[in-house]
């Protein structure tokens, strides 16, 4: 692998953000924030109403349909204290779905706040479903890594823990609106079109659509498909290393049907959000390595971290373009496999894999960090917001625009823009595939 990759210094990725530009809630109106249009080239400041005006017609705009769930459960224990347990994954059931429906009992690994309160035992809070009075009891089993495996039991077989989380679960909004959450972000922090349940965060792209710029979308001829990747609290977390090669990445797991992998093919993709920049991203290496004959037999493939940049099992190698992208070069190998496989090849490769699996839906994990000098396969235009200081997603943004990102948040900090999960957002175009 090229090192240099690995060496990136996050402290070159960053930008001082007034604490109080950071929006604590939405406008009331979605529609009306603020849009930072860069077509590859230079700024324009528009209005997300505009969206459907600024999208090309032949265009796919592909959509995170993950549900944020009330991932985040109080129980105060006699002495008085309270302990927060964020119900990160599903542990047992291990699927989201599976886990949600199950009555009765199930486990999660988590984060716990205020552990040395929670030596052991159980601790219990109420909570009324129905009309009805419950209790939810709670119980850590063992360490995993920085988190707990939690047992959770209730003392109502007919309810599901999805019903027990919307019953007294809080929204998990993110920990840098400094504000403990409330009744409006059951509504504001969960987009238009969320479907699946299984998110701890929200992906925030998404929280500026309404009913009226979707049926623009529609008149307008533009093509929408959707993907689920369910957002783990990893993507509120900073890199403190000094460099990226020194951060781990989260998993998060992701779902597409063979619907929206049929219409990616030989599509001018916008992708709404760096999740769905993500899925669609770790589709191509899946992709890969399907053709290459290396997914685990029986397990869900999954694309690491660094898969991208490695000369990995002999199929490429990071090297760098004349417009400064990274390149693929062929390894030593004997492998009959392009170097740079076609994204519709890739994609064809797993259409093919379901087929013989007998399935609509490709269930996957990615562990994918995108950082600068990384070529985008599938993605030509993303949606997102505006990213703190130091972490992956300015990373990403980074890794679209090139040096671009500078110019592109010295203005929106110049000109008054809302940032981070409930401010504005920006259209961006790559500089080889901008609009017009």
């Amino acid at each position: 692998m090229k090192e240099g990759y690995r060496k990136i210094k996050i402290s070159d990725y960053s930008y001082d953000l007034p604490r109080e530009r950071i929006a604590k809630y939405p406008l009331p109106e979605r529609d009306r924030s603020r849009l930072l249009v860069w077509d590859g080239n230079s700024i324009s400041d528009r209005v997300f109403g505009e969206l459907p005006s600024l999208v090309e017609p032949d265009s796919l705009l592909v959509f995170n349909n993950t549900r944020v769930i009330r991932a985040r459960l109080l129980f105060r224990k006699e002495t008085g204290a309270v302990i927060e347990i964020f119900c990160l994954e599903p542990h047992e059931p291990a699927d989201f779905a599976g886990n949600l429906s199950t009555p009765g009992q199930v486990k999660w690994k988590c984060m716990v706040g205020n552990l040395k309160r929670w030596k052991w035992g159980q601790v219990t809070s109420l909570f009324t479903h129905s009309g009805t009075e419950h209790t939810l009891n709670a119980e850590r089993l063992h360490a995993e890594g920085n988190a707990f495996i939690v047992r959770f039991s209730w003392d109502d077989f007919r309810i599901s823990f999805a019903e027990v989380l919307e019953s007294m679960g809080h929204m998990p909004i993110p920990p840098y609106l400094e504000r403990e959450d409330d009744e409006s972000d059951a509504a504001s922090y969960q987009t238009l079109y969320a479907r699946e349940s299984g998110s701890v965060a929200a992906p925030t792209a998404g929280l500026h659509f309404t009913p009226a710029v979707l049926n623009a979308l529609d008149k307008a001829g533009i093509g929408m498909a959707e993907v689920t990747l369910h957002v783990s609290a990893g993507t509120f977390r900073p890199v403190k290393s000094e460099l990226i090669g020194d951060h781990m990445m989260h998993t998060e797991h992701f779902f597409v049907s063979r619907a929206t992998l049929e219409h990616l093919r030989g599509k001018k993709i916008t992708a709404v959000g760096t999740t769905t920049v993500r899925t669609l991203e770790s589709l191509y290496w899946l992709g890969v390595s399907s053709a290459a004959g290396h997914w685990p037999d029986d397990l869900i493939p999954s694309v690491s971290q660094w898969e991208p940049y490695e000369s990995h099992h002999g199929i490429i190698s990071a090297g760098s373009d004349d417009q400064g992208q990274s390149a693929m070069h062929e390894g030593d190998t004997d492998m009959q496999l392009p170097a740079d496989m076609d994204p519709v090849q890739a994609i064809d490769q797993l259409l093919s894999v379901l087929d013989h699996a007998g399935t609509d839906i490709l269930e996957a994990k990615t562990d994918i960090i995108i950082v600068p000098g990384y070529r985008f396969r599938i993605t030509q235009s993303m949606l997102t917001n505006f990213h703190q200081p130091h972490s992956t997603l300015l990373l990403l943004v980074a890794a679209f625009t090139g040096d671009a990102w500078r110019a592109i948040y010295d203005h929106a900090l110049s000109s008054g823009y809302r940032f981070l999960s409930y401010g504005d957002s920006m259209l961006l175009y790559t500089g080889r595939d901008k609009k017009g």
